[in-house]
């Protein structure tokens, strides 16, 4: 495992997570912690590539037919793999299928790359976590199996209990929000044994929760906005990421097309 080393070039695979939902910037786009990990990798090195292929909903399957193959053929030093959640969501679910496909695409991607990256994702606190939690548990078990055997970092967020505290969720209850996928971003950089900026893993102040008028109509927004068009798009066999590709991807000749990416001015 390189540590601390110089990195010219990052590959991030997965699905709505990686893809950044829910760091929503002015235009109404999604930045998220792969894009804010890439654009700090690339302050240090000019020249540097980045490409995120991640689509939200997407299942391990897809992730691995879809997405392993544009990855490895792009030969980075840095690839990020975090999947198979959206699976263990699904009222049927064959955890070690998932496991399975999750082995694919490790198989292809450790190769290619000097440093593969995985997960234990962050969860949520609530009992909708809780009802997966077993098929969850099972994932993670493997993902740290894989990672022993082909020499990945696995990134325990799963652990640090400031990003199952709600207020790093964003108000679909799904994903996280803009400070979650910036702890995330540092999360990976320590990770990878680059130099502490701040620390990921500090507590929130202590929770005060909102009155209950304000929690019902926090319920009912919810219920209504993202509750039900998932319910209705898991009814109608739809995803969310029909249709999309990966950020500088080219779904015409199948060609993952990295980016240069420059470091900020400064101010």
């Amino acid at each position: 495992m390189q540590m601390n080393a110089t990195y010219t070039s990052l590959v991030a695979v997965g699905d709505s997570f990686t893809e950044g939902m829910s760091d929503v910037l002015p235009d109404g786009s999604y930045r998220g912690w792969a894009d804010l990990l890439a654009l700090r990798l690339a302050s240090r090195t000019p020249g540097f590539r980045y490409a995120n292929l991640a689509v939200r909903g997407k299942l391990i399957g897809q992730i691995v037919d879809e997405q392993s193959g544009p990855a490895a053929a792009m030969g980075a030093d840095l690839v990020t793999l975090v999947g198979g959640l959206n699976d263990t969501l699904r009222p049927k679910c064959d955890v070690e299928l998932v496991c399975a496909r999750l082995e694919e695409a490790v198989e292809r991607l450790a190769p290619s790359c000097e440093q593969l990256v995985m997960m234990r994702s962050p969860l949520r606190r609530g009992p909708f976590a809780t009802r997966f939690q077993p098929r969850m548990e099972r994932l993670f078990s493997f993902v740290d199996e894989l990672a022993a055997k082909h020499g990945a970092v696995v990134v325990d967020l799963l652990g640090a209990d400031v990003l199952g505290d709600p207020r790093m969720w964003a108000d679909d209850r799904l994903h996280l929000n803009a400070e979650g996928h910036r702890r995330v971003a540092e999360a990976v950089w320590q990770a990878l044994g680059l130099d502490a900026e701040t620390d990921w893993t500090r507590t929130l102040p202590p929770f005060v929760p909102p009155k209950w008028v304000a929690r019902r109509g926090s319920d009912a927004r919810f219920a209504r906005e993202h509750l039900a068009p998932w319910i209705g798009r898991r009814l109608a066999g739809r995803s969310s990421g029909d249709g999309r590709s990966g950020a500088h991807f080219d779904p015409v000749s199948g060609q993952a097309v990295p980016v240069i990416l420059k470091p900020p001015a400064d101010g």
